[in-house]
């Protein structure tokens, strides 16, 4: 299976009526043909699934997309920064059930604990 790079953009919020092209996150993963996230084949291939998140003026963040399990609805996926542990990671809410395809809408939990909604901006092979 082919690795993705999916880009996605923060969607209209209190903050951000309009949303956000300059705050978002792009990562590398596989998808099936459905546009979900695959979970074998991101075994297969977990070093390649990078991520890195954009915020504005912040400083960018690398890190990894981490699958964590679990048979129902495709188990629990989060972006991790600090392999070491010293940062929380940030949790894709039902990344597993989601599909990544243009115009869809997924939500991201981030160290903060604040859920962000955002729209998927561009799937292209990586």
């Amino acid at each position: 299976m082919a690795l993705n790079r999916i880009t996605l953009h923060l969607a209209r919020s209190k903050e951000f009526p309009g949303g956000s092209q300059q705050h978002g996150y792009e990562f590398v993963a596989p998808l099936d043909v459905e546009g979900h996230l695959d979970a074998a084949s991101w075994a297969a291939h977990r070093d390649a699934c990078r991520v890195r998140r954009f915020w504005g003026a912040e400083e960018a963040d690398l890190g990894h997309l981490v699958h964590r399990g679990g048979s129902q609805k495709g188990g629990s996926w989060a972006f991790t920064y600090d392999i070491a542990g010293d940062e929380d990671d940030e949790a894709g809410y039902r990344f597993g059930a989601h599909s990544f395809n243009i115009g869809d809408y997924v939500s991201i939990r981030d160290d903060d604990d604040v859920m962000h909604t955002f729209t998927v901006a561009l799937v292209e092979p990586a």
